[in-house]
């Protein structure tokens, strides 16, 4: 835990999800939150404000059943496997696990190691594969690649499906995560995630089955100590079972958003990023104590 920023931290971050059709886009959404961070040694949970938002769904195209993302930003923010090992790596699962080495590489000009994980062949609940990839001066997780194990469709959806008609089965044929961290002063914190799902949904009497995707993902624009103590307040807390595309409407605030109001998804996050670059400076100096 010393490799990691141990305080109080507010984040400043930019978060999208879609969910697609097969090809089509049926619900885009963006937004800027902030994150307080908590320390890394710290057993308590980050919670997230909502600072800017917008949405573009069309729900046309989804049939009668509409498949919605529930967590929103913390999707992507508990795929932080180093503040949130529990969700992958509990205690009570680490021995179901096989480790073993690939050859080193770099990443950003640093060498790595890469380690593998998978679950042990006589285990059947869900477990992970991938790749750890783990500073070689520090021995710090640089960047983590891993999927669950989707075989078995019955014991994968009870891990994600929440509610659905009972002349329906969903399961997921692909659920795969990634987390990048960076390093300031020594010190890594977390930088950037993603989720990627995808999901077939089987109708009773039905010949076709539909495919859905879903992909959320976060990157941290800016970050600073929370040297003042400040507090989230509860009312401005994100829940973290929210449907962020229930939540918010279109275009919330179109003069934040500028000559930038079309969502598109097709493009990097990155470029999001470079597109709202200076309204993301106005959140940071607003936020300023």
């Amino acid at each position: 835990g010393e490799n990691y920023l141990n305080q109080d931290a507010i984040m400043t971050a930019f978060y999208r999800e879609t969910i697609k059709k097969r090809n089509k886009n049926v619900s885009l959404a963006e937004a800027i939150v902030n994150i307080y961070k908590e320390p890394y040694t710290s057993g308590k949970k980050d919670n997230i404000e909502l600072y800017k938002s917008r949405k573009n769904t069309d729900y046309s195209k989804l049939d009668t059943v509409a498949l919605k993302l529930q967590g929103g930003p913390f999707n992507p923010l508990y795929v932080d496997l180093i503040k949130y090992p529990e969700y992958v790596f509990a205690d009570d699962e680490i021995n179901q696990y096989i480790f073993s080495f690939s050859p080193s590489t770099t990443i950003n000009g640093r060498p790595v190691f890469v380690v593998n994980f998978k679950q042990s062949p006589n285990i059947e609940q869900p477990l992970y594969y991938g790749k750890l990839f783990i500073d070689s001066q520090t021995w710090a997780l640089v960047s983590a690649i891993y999927n669950l194990n989707v075989e078995n469709k019955t014991l994968a959806a009870n891990l994600f499906v929440k509610k659905k008609p009972k002349d329906v089965f969903v399961y997921p044929t692909n659920a795969a995560y990634r987390i990048d961290y960076r390093e300031k002063n020594g010190k890594w914190y977390y930088g950037y995630s993603n989720v990627q799902l995808t999901f077939k949904i089987n109708r009773k009497k039905k010949w076709f089955n539909s495919v859905y995707s879903l992909s959320s993902e976060m990157a941290i624009t800016d970050w600073r100590f929370n040297t003042q103590g400040e507090v989230l307040k509860g009312k401005n807390r994100l829940r973290p079972s929210i449907i962020i595309s229930d939540e918010i409407s279109g275009f919330s605030d179109p003069e934040f958003w500028g000559p930038y109001n079309v969502i598109e998804p097709e493009k990097s996050i990155e470029s999001a990023i470079n597109k709202i670059k200076r309204q993301l400076k106005r959140t940071e100096n607003s936020s300023q104590p």
